[in-house]
């Protein structure tokens, strides 16, 4: 007796992606679902770019579709499409990027550059387009922690060209000026600066585009919250009150303006010695687990208080690149698809279907 495809469809419904928890029928993920005979094959096509657990997804569907009574031959191509997601009501998107994510913390000094860096870098490892957008004009740090040296070309003499490294682009103000140049400017001129580099740069075909903000919530952030199409926001903490207490009003300003807050980041959460691997929670323990229940929103992930990043991003090859395998780049690997996930389960961006509307004489 032949399978159906109702068959197929009904065994799928029963098993969900491990990390969404939602079923691969209603999450429509499981697409050209082609029965012939007793062999069967399909797509699995994921929102969300997710290189680390393919095989492991794959598996459970073909372990699940391998039960079926009289099953023959099982063909599987599973990958990710990413697509763009809703942001504020007017704000004009930027050419070639989907979505935009904002890196913020209220306080300096939490480590949310190389946090941002790192989420880049997972965000290409696990399969993304991705670029990094350094929106810190008075103390741009990316250049050093991309380990990129020179200026960006442009070939019409009006658009910049990325700068590429580690497989991700980058802009930052740090590879228009010399290093030791102070960024002497009122306001008005670094807004203007961080529109620039953010539309005037030639982004090529850019799933996620992460902004590396400075810290505080004052005119860049702003400024990115009524200008700049941003689809989702991440803050970055160290469990620290007094860190606790800027993060807080860097949260609520996100909230003021409509941008979805996508979670908060602990970082420095526990300092392990690098001579005899004591734990100890240097800056306290469990505030950004307190601060996520208070605003209800997740916790990504935490991080530890470890030489080895600082070393790694000051030396221009951050953790996910220079330890792919290690514990710290898979947590960073985890909170990046987390981040994706949660984006991908915002509502679609719609206007790229709408045709133009021209008024002619005739």
């Amino acid at each position: 007796m032949s399978l159906t495809e109702s068959q197929v469809q009904a065994a799928l419904s029963e098993i969900s992606d491990p990390n969404t928890g939602i079923d691969f029928i209603s999450g429509k993920s499981a697409k050209n679902i082609k029965v012939s005979g007793n062999d069967i094959s399909l797509d699995i096509v994921l929102g969300y770019p997710a290189n680390s657990v393919l095989s492991e997804i794959k598996s459970l569907v073909e372990e699940k579709l391998r039960a079926l009574p009289d099953v023959g031959k099982v063909s599987i191509n599973i990958g990710s499409r990413v697509v763009p997601h809703s942001v504020q009501r007017g704000v004009p998107l930027i050419p070639n990027v989907k979505n935009i994510i904002a890196v913020a913390s209220g306080k300096g000094g939490v480590g949310k550059s190389t946090t941002a860096v790192n989420l880049a870098l997972a965000l290409a490892a696990e399969g993304a387009q991705v670029g990094i957008l350094d929106a810190d004009i008075y103390g741009p740090s990316q250049p050093q922690m991309l380990g990129i040296s020179g200026r960006p070309d442009s070939t019409d003499g009006k658009s910049i060209e990325p700068m590429l490294s580690h497989g991700i682009q980058a802009m930052s103000i740090g590879f228009l000026v010399d290093t030791d140049t102070p960024m002497v400017w009122r306001g008005p001129m670094v807004v203007g600066a961080l529109e620039q580099l953010l539309r005037d740069t030639r982004w090529k075909d850019l799933d996620y585009l992460v902004v590396d903000l400075p810290p505080g919530t004052g005119d860049i952030q702003l400024t990115l919250s009524q200008k700049v199409p941003v689809t989702g926001a991440v803050i970055v903490t160290t469990p620290q009150d007094i860190a606790l207490l800027d993060a807080r009003k860097g949260l609520k300003m996100f909230e003021k303006v409509g941008i979805p807050i996508l979670g908060i980041v602990e970082n420095m959460s526990t300092h392990i010695c690098s001579n005899c691997g004591h734990e100890e929670h240097i800056f306290g323990a469990g505030g950004a687990e307190v601060m996520s229940k208070d605003y209800n929103v997740d916790l990504l992930g935490s991080l530890p208080l470890d030489i080895r990043i600082r070393e790694q991003t000051d030396n221009g090859k951050p953790t996910v690149i220079a330890e792919p395998d290690s514990q710290i780049a898979h947590t960073y690997k985890k909170i990046a698809r987390t981040i994706a996930i949660k984006l991908s389960q915002q509502a679609l961006d719609h206007s790229s279907k709408f045709p133009n509307i021209v008024i002619q004489n005739t």
